[in-house]
């Protein structure tokens, strides 16, 4: 059997100690080695192609290097795409993700976490279902380092990074009444998790500033396991009547893909006849054949800094950070074939 390669033959072959070998090589910062020499050790060791002990690493270190990561639902864009950037920036920090999803479940949420902690993970980052807060409440009893991502509770202090769903909601709805829209309409899911309550908060606020109708007939809400006849039904019924919709704003990209598809059966012609307004961006929604507008989530901002905060608060410990991100409305275009 061939022998596994070591510190001390990387020291060696670059004439350094040891201990300075596993200085680098364990990504610590390296203020006290040359980029040079950093890289020398590093170039080295991917040549004598040296992996890492990690039983050795634990047992020194105390620590797995394995994040838990729980999402609503791997298979949604947004929750996949969340995952490969934590995943992405974790391996920068020699950290492995293992990710799952909780289906919107709080009881199996909390399954999933007593699962990672039984796999020792150094901590976690989760996307909380509604009435998940006693499995939280838990973790920061036994002390284990969590942060919160995409959603969170107001009235438990936290680490989180999400969305300012609300200042977004606003901006969207401002967005249809520039262009011209006077009777809009809201899909969203009929669920207590409060960054949709906040799109929901927005959506009334911006419609009261400019003095339109405000009405609970003009909001449908669908259950959030999502079965697409019921948000057809909903759009049905806003374009039905003498005082149909004329814009609309769809809560969630899952919302807005079956909304878009169903509209384009329909005999209504976007945007002359009804504007729009989705949460999140996904592949799916390229081919609509008409413009429409879609919030667009920082993704990238908010997983490195989610995988960062966790990071922090395993290393250190640190004070409860809460953030709020900006997003983007972005407009549209169709797809155009060549």
């Amino acid at each position: 059997m061939e022998r596994k390669v070591s510190l001390k033959d990387i020291a060696q072959k670059v004439g350094v100690s040891t201990a300075l070998v596993s200085y680098v090589l364990n990504n610590k910062r390296e203020n006290r080695v040359s980029k040079e020499l950093a890289r020398r050790i590093r170039e080295t060791a991917a040549e004598m192609n040296y992996r890492t002990n990690q039983v050795a690493r634990s047992l020194k270190t105390n620590k797995t290097y394995t994040i838990g990561l729980i999402v609503a639902d791997i298979a949604n864009s947004f929750s996949s795409g969340l995952a490969r950037i934590i995943e992405d920036e974790a391996e920068q920090h020699q950290y492995t993700v293992i990710y799952s999803s909780n289906d919107e479940n709080a009881h199996k949420c909390g399954k999933l976490i007593d699962t990672l902690l039984d796999r020792k993970v150094d901590g976690l980052i989760i996307a909380p279902p509604a009435f998940s807060e006693h499995q939280l409440i838990y973790l920061q009893q036994q002390r284990v380092p969590f942060v919160l991502v995409d959603r969170y509770f107001p009235d438990l202090p936290t680490n989180y990074v999400a969305l300012d769903n609300y200042g977004m909601a606003f901006k969207g709805i401002e967005h249809l009444i520039q262009v011209g829209c006077r009777r809009i309409g809201m899909i969203t899911y009929k669920t207590e998790l409060h960054h949709l309550q906040e799109r929901r908060r927005g959506y009334t606020a911006a419609l009261k500033k400019h003095r339109l109708p405000v009405s609970k007939k003009l909001v449908r809400e669908v259950d959030i396991k999502l079965e697409t006849t019921a948000i057809e039904n909903a759009i049905d019924s806003l374009l039905s009547g003498e005082e149909p919709v004329d814009g609309l704003l769809f809560s969630a990209n899952n919302i807005a893909l079956a909304g878009l598809k169903y509209i384009s059966t329909l005999p209504v012609k976007v945007p002359d006849q009804l504007a729009i307004v989705s949460f999140d961006e996904t592949e799916a929604l390229e081919f609509f054949y008409a413009p429409f507008a879609y919030i667009k989530q920082p993704l990238p901002e908010m997983g490195r800094l989610a995988t960062h905060l966790l990071l922090e608060s395993i290393e250190k410990g640190s004070a409860t950070t809460q953030v709020n991100l900006e997003g983007e409305l972005i407009l549209k275009k169709p797809y155009a074939p060549r």
